[in-house]
């Protein structure tokens, strides 16, 4: 419990006060509108709770109707996070443990996503997600949620 405590504490304090290496994003020349269309893939292979959320009408940002929330997904070896967007949904993403891949609509070949590394998820993403390997993929989603009924990845 204690070094989870500290992983936590260490990656809560990186993201606050370092300037982040955000690995795993498009490569040059890759980047361009609609490279990737949509998929029709449903989700499989995929858990996300829940570990904790503020509601921030409460806060001193004052934003009705948004929640603040961490949880963890585990993809499983070929489990698929389906297409979604994050157009009132910002997120990072925090690789713990697993190679995942990343097929954005802003990318003309999937990003490649390693333990360790940080995704940036804003209104202007679209995309979907992929466990090729032989082992779970485990993530910590931070997001700031608009719509309560929006269950996607």
């Amino acid at each position: 419990m204690f070094s989870r405590t500290l992983v936590t504490s260490a990656l809560l304090a990186g993201v606050a006060f370092a300037t982040p290496a955000f690995a795993g994003e498009c490569p040059a020349g890759q980047m361009r509108a609609d490279a990737t269309k949509p998929s029709t893939a449903a989700a499989q292979g995929v858990t996300d709770k829940v570990l904790a959320q503020i509601d921030l009408a409460d806060e001193m940002v004052a934003l009705k109707g948004h929640l603040m929330r961490v949880r963890r997904l585990e993809v499983q070896p070929g489990g698929i996070v389906p297409w979604h967007s994050h157009g009132d949904r910002p997120a990072l993403i925090y690789i713990i443990s697993g190679d995942i891949y990343e097929h954005a609509s802003n990318c003309a070949v999937p990003i490649l996503h390693k333990a360790g590394d940080v995704a940036r998820e804003t209104h202007l993403t679209s995309h979907w997600w992929q466990n090729t390997g032989k082992v779970p993929v485990v993530l910590l989603s931070f997001d700031i949620q608009h719509d309560p009924n929006d269950h996607n990845m």
